[in-house]
Formats: structure tokens, sequence, C-alpha cells
């Protein structure tokens, strides 16, 4: 892999890894602590939803984001030709 193909793999790397810990950031510190008080308004299986996000919203969305970065990542490889065969 060249150094330009090296950087750009690299770049879009850390680009998938900050938008989708931004996202945990947001289910998980902004749903949970920072916007309870509007989500408590709603429930869900009979608790707030500002509970549940605090308690176990947060773990899913952070299992889903899993998931979603594994297939970037594999596409990405894919892409850059850094793929297991």
């Amino acid at each position: 892999m060249s150094d330009k193909n090296f950087q750009q793999y690299w770049k879009r790397n850390l680009t998938y890894l900050v938008v989708l810990l931004s996202v945990w950031f947001l289910c998980s510190y902004g749903a949970g602590i920072l916007f309870k008080d509007a989500l408590n308004n709603i429930r869900i299986g009979g608790f707030k939803l500002g509970f549940w996000f605090a308690q176990q919203g947060a773990i899913y969305c952070f299992v889903i984001i899993i998931f979603v970065y594994v297939n970037l990542m594999n596409k990405l490889d894919q892409e850059y030709d850094v793929h297991e065969k």
C-alpha cells in the first residue's frame, strides 16, 4: 500500500470512529443524562425512556455500533485491498 493510500485509509477509519463514538456519546450521555427529563415523559414497557436509555439503551446502541463498524471496516478493507484473504 502506498503512503498516500495508507493515509487515506486511516483518515476514513478515524472518521468512522469519530462519527460512531459521537453517536454512542449522544445515546449514552445525551439521552441517559442530559435529555433524560424530556425523555422521561415517554414510557417503554412501563419504564421512563430516560431511565431506559441510561440502563439499557446505551448498551444496545453500543452493540449495534460494533456491528456497523465491522461492516464499514470490511468494506473499507476491500476497497483498499487490505482485507483478509
